[in-house]
């Protein structure tokens, strides 16, 4: 029996209990990025029992599969990730920082919840495909390691996308909105010192200090500043200093470097001066250095074809309303933090002139509100958010699009405690059920009009200005594991 793009949706109503279920065991079961193996296996399960043909070592990660359901064209790609944040253990429902298990991690991205609606979104179009006899393909990727790690960028490095017609995505956070503008690329790598050791006191003419040039390192990339891009970064973290001993001069040590721009060639440029300050300290010091590239992503390629296809399912899919206990929680939250909680100006700079009045309008009656219970219009800007999201290597294969929706208090800082106090809370799970529906709508339309597809890949080859997909990881290198054991 046909059935509507309404009661396909339904479906995840239907099947609300198992997909809650899922991303509160994935939040019980936090693992960081390549060790989720519980995480896999949980969200593996669920797709087998919705009747979705699992694959799993995707591009020879062990943390890497998909669910696939179908067959013939289009074929659509919905992203998930499941990784947790090291040290960010928190118990749920409280508004206090007590963790569950000392510096143990914690889901404080809200990746639980981005595994199992992206989940939610793949049944409601499988429900499509199968009950209308239709031809097409549906595809869930348990993408591992987000958070530093690029998982991503492996998987589109090895194909595994490359058979998509278009891909969604979404994130948990405070706002309804679809997510527009690019991102910035990334790289990084892991500089390694290698010097001599010897009695800091009795004989330092015979030593040759590692932390010296990772020190010397660092003060070089400092002055490097004022002379790149300003949207460029630098961070760095020294993790491994060589030792406890004072009294020795350290033979070995290390330094991890995140390098970010808007543009992969411009990172790739900074890059390139990084390594020849990093040569030039171990000529400063004698020691020999080695490089160890760790993981990369590209900068994300917006698709206003499918952005307004998730706006209108944004604005049709109705919102489940929050009840009394729900706001007094999110209260409670935002005291931890205190201050305002939505910035109107930080919001308005987003938009053009000739929209701001009506996005005030929308958004003003929600400054001081716990809960930002509103949809943001679309917004057509070029710039790039602060951060980085290994989403931008699949944005290069493919058309891809993302949503946010609200599934934590106004104004509750990424990576935080707070994050992860809610990340199991009625308020999460009625926001991942909100953005399986989006996520799904927008899917389900795009099935059914064949030319938005055409339109969203003639998009792409636009703004790719007639270049392609160029793997900013290097053939050779695997994902690691940064913290394996916490």
């Amino acid at each position: 029996m046909a059935i509507s793009k309404q009661e396909a949706l339904a479906s995840i109503d239907r099947e609300k209990e198992l997909i809650c279920k899922a991303s509160d065991e994935v939040w019980e079961n936090p693992e960081t990025a390549f060790q989720e193996f519980r995480s896999t296996e949980i969200l593996c399960d669920l797709l087998e029992k919705e009747g979705f043909h699992v694959e799993k070592n995707l591009a020879g990660i062990a943390t890497a599969f998909s669910g696939t359901y179908g067959h013939g064209k289009p074929v659509i790609g919905f992203l998930g990730e499941f990784d947790a944040l090291s040290g960010l253990s928190q118990k749920c429902g409280i508004a206090e920082k007590i963790p569950e298990v000392e510096e143990a991690p914690g889901h404080g991205c809200g990746h639980n919840l981005l595994g199992a609606g992206s989940v939610a979104a793949a049944i409601a179009v499988k429900e499509y495909l199968e009950k209308n006899q239709k031809e097409g393909t549906v595809i869930f990727f348990g993408c591992p390691g987000e958070e530093g790690g690029s998982g991503k960028g492996f998987m589109a490095r090895d194909g595994v996308f490359d058979s998509l017609d278009f891909a969604i995505s979404w994130h948990p956070g405070d706002t309804n909105q679809v997510t527009v503008g690019s991102s910035l690329a990334n790289y990084q790598i892991i500089y390694k010192f290698f010097g001599t050791a010897a009695h800091a006191a009795a004989c330092p003419e015979l030593g040759r200090s590692a932390l010296d040039a990772v020190e010397l390192m660092n003060n070089g990339v400092q002055y490097l500043r004022e002379h790149i891009i300003q949207e460029a970064r630098i961070h760095y973290a020294i993790t491994n200093t060589g030792g406890y001993s004072p009294n020795v001069v350290q033979p070995y040590a290390e330094v991890l470097y995140l390098i970010r721009a808007p543009k992969t060639g411009q990172v790739q440029e900074i890059y390139e001066r990084v390594n020849d300050i990093a040569k030039g300290a171990a000529l400063m010091t004698g020691t020999r250095m080695e490089m160890q590239f760790v993981k990369a992503c590209s900068n994300l390629v917006d698709n206003t074809v499918i952005e307004e296809i998730l706006q209108k399912n944004l604005e049709e899919v109705e919102r489940v309303p929050y009840t009394d206990e729900e706001i007094a929680f999110a209260e409670k939250i935002a005291a931890t933090y205190g201050g305002q909680k939505l910035e109107l100006d930080a919001v308005l700079s987003r938009y053009e002139k000739s929209r701001k009045a009506m996005v005030e309008e929308v958004v003003t009656p929600y400054l001081r509100a716990p809960l930002n219970d509103f949809i943001l219009p679309l917004m057509d800007v070029e710039t790039a958010m602060a951060g980085s999201t290994d989403v931008g290597d699949v944005s290069w294969v493919c058309p891809t699009a993302q949503i946010g929706t609200v599934t934590e208090a106004a104004g509750t800082p990424g990576h935080s405690w707070q994050e992860v106090a809610q990340g199991k809370a009625s308020v999460a799970h009625k926001g991942m059920l909100y953005a399986g529906k989006v996520m799904a709508g927008a899917a389900i339309d795009l099935l059914e009009d064949p030319d938005k597809i055409e339109e969203a890949k003639k998009e792409l080859k636009k703004r790719l200005g007639g270049g392609s997909y160029v793997p900013p990881i290097p053939k050779g290198v695997r994902p690691m594991a940064i913290n394996p054991k916490k």
